[in-house]
């Protein structure tokens, strides 16, 4: 009698490690084959495609402004990146890295805008401002000119807000947390 225990408790390992084993491998068969006759769920129309290329544009650009108004901009208006200002040194580590981020975010609208022929048309002229930025976030954490950075981070946010408003896509700041800024700055469009 007492062998008839470890019998039944070995049968009951045996079958739950089959029923596992089989389980998953159906499992992963039964889900794979509706999923390649499901139709792919990008936009399928040109207006769709435009529409979705409008909302990516906006949602990047108003990230790029909000960084760029909060870290950069607010600062320089308020002389914090003067000689002597109380937390000069953040000051300038947090503008190098709203720079990184709003580049990159800039970057990633001007591809977003090429999804939508009339904002396409519009950010032609901007472009070349946006890759006119990539050396300024060094500028911002050295300290180098600084305020002239500034100014030319706040006139290509201008400029993009401008040309996003033209083609009926108006960009609004969206501040981004500091974690997004360091998270952020260095991903791809």
């Amino acid at each position: 009698m007492t062998t008839g225990i470890p019998i039944r408790r070995a049968c009951v390992v045996l079958l739950l490690a089959v029923a596992l084993l089989v389980v998953p491998l159906n499992a992963g068969h039964a889900a794979a084959a509706p999923s390649s006759g499901a139709p792919n769920p990008s936009p399928t129309s040109t207006v769709e495609k435009q529409k979705l290329a409008k909302t990516r544009f906006v949602a990047n650009a108003g990230l790029a402004a909000g960084a760029t108004y909060q870290w950069i901009v607010k600062p320089a208006k308020a002389g914090k990146f003067k000689k002597g200002a109380h937390g000069r040194t953040v000051t300038f580590i947090k503008a190098g890295l709203a720079g990184a981020f709003a580049y990159n975010r800039l970057k990633a609208a001007s591809d977003n805008a090429k999804g939508d022929p009339t904002l396409s048309k519009l950010m032609a002229p901007v472009n070349a401002s946006i890759a006119s930025l990539k050396a300024l976030p060094a500028k911002l954490r050295s300290g180098d000119g600084a305020d002239a950075a500034a100014k030319s981070y706040d006139d290509v946010i201008n400029k993009v807000k401008d040309a996003g408003k033209s083609a009926g896509a108006d960009v609004t700041n969206k501040v981004p947390s500091l974690s997004e800024l360091k998270s952020g700055a260095g991903s791809g469009p």
